[in-house]
């Protein structure tokens, strides 16, 4: 049997009345078998042209009452009608399964519905465990396994470099094959890269704290020894790295093939509703695993293992391990369902008899190459393939927008909480609750609004980059916020002088007359809050004596503070543990402006990702989105964090001193910080609004008149195809 496709006329589109698309038949042993192409009842065919039909052919209303899933007469042959292609679709299984395994119950899930349920679980653990367990227990992993900071930053980086590597092997091949069996492979490779960075955990011995005793009370400090040679811990950042590796290989056909195998399988007007639901998904993870393994870390790593320190010891390791366990493990489950999935759905074949296509047109007509069915098998094709996408000035302009944005993106997921942190004077687990909080309305609301505001306004690809134009341009203007900041708290030897007076030349000076005789060591910092308001590096520089417990919070309390000062309240001389609480009156502002930069920039990232998939031709959406991946992460994600950073800590005021190295930033300038933070965002957001317009500018749409081989009938309500094809039926919109 065969299945018509597309017209080969040149007036327009031409398929056989009433139409009948392969679907799964409820008889057992017949699902996915694929049905016979229409025919006319009285056994010759009719052709059915711009919406006219020929002497005999149904009208479109009688069209509409016509069954699109009846079985054709088992034994008649349907003769090819010229104009029309057939595509044969013998022995092409679309039954949910595994091999001859096929139980009817699966064929429940066998819908676009049940895919996207699965895929959105498999970019949940992905998102959680790459963004957001790793980037919550890296400073645990660098303190148990003795790593330096450049070295868990090859660990963060291992991720994004598989996926550079995989990137255009995976987008190419996979684009042409079984894409749920790429997927699930890929799924199965992420748990597999969970549970081998736990495996650390196990293969070495228990954690021994250095010391219990408290340090940091005048007089009591003891010395740290320096540890010259690096400890034999630090070579498993090799497997913490090809953990990252393995993720980085999982994750590279999500979301490409992912995306690609969802668009195929709706409705274009619908398409946009679920990738946006899936990168929601997405971007819901990290704030799970920024909540769920600030969680974990509050359990010791040796778990059922009584200490005497607790979770604000500089010591301390929590159980860093058991959210890569769960997320590993989940993984593997998750994969099971994906791999059974057929290589397109059953009554997919409709969206793409009638899918739109909207390609950039090459003035020299090469984009119409890529629509050879047997375009895109072969190695031999890649050279054209990568061709065809570089003389796609739209695309290329869109890779480099999608750059500006995921530059801003790493940054700001990187370094957000660190600047709340910094400006607001909060402890690093409050600013990752708090910057948390921020994202996930923000980020996922205005992830999942892109793709609504698409398709609720039915936009074709030049509206859609005109939203993404608009969204840079008001994101733009919200960036300004960063001309303000909040002032920081006085710090004693850092921001001022102990008596009040500012610090000569802006250099630090930690002793005082009244903690000279305490022999403070810089290495121990552990700020407090004195009784006037003011901070101090460590309870030996307020030059405090004994320490309490507060009941009401379970906060140290320290007495007998000789650089407090006295004089202000009775009873004073007294220091709490931890930062000094900061009453900036402009945080509101600041908080409310930020919100609006994250919505802004998340609002455009689904319309960016649809243009893009509309402006190449159709076989090469999964490659296009490869080489796209590829762009963002070689000029975004990878630099991204490091321009961030490199400029974040030019405003850095104290420098971590690791027996004679300089260490992470413990204090920063908050003005400074602004004022990076505005540059930086100033530069990206301009770039990403030219980006956008060029993109706007050049984009060329197939000429209307076009015929629906390369596709141009409109599932918009713009076209003649769309008021006279025969209706589907209601329950198959979504």
């Amino acid at each position: 049997m065969a299945m018509p496709q597309n017209s080969t006329r040149e007036n327009g589109f031409c398929f056989a009345q009433p139409l009948d698309f392969s679907c799964p038949c409820p008889g057992p042993g017949e699902a996915g078998r694929p049905l016979a192409a229409a025919a006319a009842r009285d056994g010759h065919s009719t052709a059915l042209s711009n919406g006219s039909a020929s002497s005999g052919a149904a009208s479109p209303s009688e069209s509409c009452s016509q069954p699109l899933c009846s079985p054709a007469p088992p034994e008649e042959d349907t003769p090819l009608q010229e104009g029309i292609k057939y595509v044969s679709a013998e022995g092409e299984e679309l039954a949910c399964g595994w091999g001859g395994f096929t139980p009817g119950c699966l064929q429940l899930c066998n819908t676009s519905k049940g895919v996207l349920f699965f895929l959105c679980v498999a970019s949940f653990l992905q998102g959680m465990t790459v963004n957001g367990f790793i980037n919550t227990v890296i400073t645990s992993i660098e303190r148990r396994f003795d790593l330096r900071s450049y070295q868990s930053g090859l660990i963060a980086s291992s991720y994004d470099i598989a996926a550079c590597i995989c990137l255009t092997f995976v987008s190419y091949f996979g684009g042409n094959g079984h894409k749920p069996r790429w997927l699930g492979w890929g799924v199965l490779l992420m748990g597999l890269g969970s549970l081998l960075f736990a495996l650390p955990h196990f293969t070495t011995g228990q954690y021994e704290a250095r010391s219990a005793a408290l340090v940091g009370v005048c007089g009591g400090n003891q010395s740290l020894p320096c540890s010259q040679a690096a400890s034999s811990l630090s070579g498993y950042r090799f497997v913490f790295m090809l953990g990252q590796f393995l993720h980085g290989m999982g994750a590279t056909p999500l979301y490409t093939l992912g995306v690609t195998y969802l668009d195929e399988n709706v409705k274009t007007n619908y398409s946009p509703v679920y990738i946006a639901v899936f990168y929601t998904a997405a971007i819901l993870g990290p704030a799970a695993g920024y909540l769920v393994g600030g969680m974990f870390l509050n359990i010791y790593t040796e778990i059922g293992r009584e200490i005497d320190i607790a979770p604000e010891n500089t010591l301390w390791v929590g159980a860093w391990w058991i959210g890569f366990l769960g997320a590993g493990a989940a993984s593997l489950l998750i994969s099971i369902p994906i791999l059974g999935y057929p290589q397109r759905l059953p009554g997919s074949q409709r969206y793409i008899v009638m899918r739109v296509s909207e390609a950039h047109q090459l003035k020299d007509g090469s984009h119409k190459k890529a629509s050879d069915p047997d375009f895109g098998k072969t190695v031999k094709d890649l050279p054209r393939s990568v061709l065809l996408l570089l003389k796609n000035p739209t695309f290329i302009f869109l890779c480099l927008a999608g750059a500006t944005e995921a530059t801003l993106i790493a940054g700001m997921s990187t370094f957000g909480p660190k600047f709340l942190e910094s400006q607001f004077s909060l402890s690093a687990s409050e600013a990752a609750t708090f910057f948390g909080y921020l994202v996930v309305p923000a980020g996922g609301g205005g992830t999942f609004l892109g793709g609504f505001l698409v398709n609720k306004f039915k936009l074709r690809c030049s509206g859609i980059i005109k939203l993404c134009l608009l969204c840079t341009v008001s994101s733009l203007l919200a960036i300004f916020i960063f001309f303000i900041h909040c002032p920081n708290m006085p710090m004693a030897g850092v921001t001022q002088m102990y008596d009040g007076s500012a610090l000569p030349g802006g250099h630090l000076n930690l002793t005082a007359a009244c903690n000279a005789q305490c022999g403070c060591l810089q290495e121990t910092y552990s700020p407090v809050c004195g009784t006037d308001h003011i901070m101090y590096y460590s309870p030996c520089h307020a030059g405090c004596k004994r320490v309490a417990e507060n009941l009401r919070n379970g906060k140290k309390v320290y007495h007998e503070c000789s650089c407090v000062d006295k004089a202000l309240l009775p009873g004073s001389g007294k220091a709490e543990a931890g930062k000094c609480t900061s009453s900036c009156a402009k945080k509101p502002l600041l908080l409310c402006f930020m919100f609006v930069v994250i919505l802004f920039t998340f609002l455009s990232s689904i319309p960016a990702l649809t243009a893009t998939l509309r402006c190449v031709s159709d076989r090469q959406r999964s490659f296009a989105l490869g080489i796209q991946w590829i762009v963002v992460r070689t000029l975004g994600g990878i630099p991204g964090p490091i321009a961030f950073g490199s400029m974040i800590d030019k405003s850095c005021l104290l420098w971590q001193d690791q027996c004679g190295e300089q260490g992470s930033c413990y204090i920063y300038q908050n003005s400074a910080m602004s004022r990076y933070t505005l540059v930086a965002g100033l530069v990206y957001k301009v770039l990403g609004t030219t980006f956008f317009i060029v993109a706007c500018f050049l984009y060329k749409p197939p000429p209307p008149e076009s015929a629906p081989g390369s596709s141009d009938a409109s599932e918009n309500g713009t076209s003649d195809l769309q008021e006279h094809k025969p209706s589907l039926p209601a329950e198959e919109d979504l």
